[in-house]
């Protein structure tokens, strides 16, 4: 079981990226960072979804602006076995980073 820091990504804009996805017989509870380094403000979404493309009804956070060296933070998401953390952000200059705790269901 994996605890501390879960995934990272240097953001590509205009993409989803799976950022995290909880091991099989495991959940886990995860908190987000995303942080704009860039010099002017831009989008961003997160999802915790069953596949790398979520549905509507999937996302947590949508098109919340985030501003220039501005940070989105998330905490105390609980994810199930499976389950993706989709981030997207609408420009380059985002670092995503998820860390928390995984759980065996066993």
């Amino acid at each position: 079981m994996a605890t501390g820091r879960l995934g990272i990504a240097d953001l590509a804009g205009g993409v989803n990226t799976s950022l995290y996805t909880v091991p099989a017989n495991t959940f886990s509870i995860v908190s987000l960072n995303m942080c704009n380094r860039g010099h002017t403000a831009l989008s961003v979404r997160v999802a915790v979804c069953s596949t790398a493309t979520p549905a509507d009804a999937e996302w947590i956070e949508y098109d919340v602006e985030l501003l220039s060296k501005g940070v989105l933070e998330r905490t105390g998401i609980a994810m199930a076995a499976g389950q993706i953390l989709v981030v997207y952000a609408s420009a380059v200059s985002v670092s995503a980073v998820c860390f928390g705790i995984e759980t065996s269901t066993a």
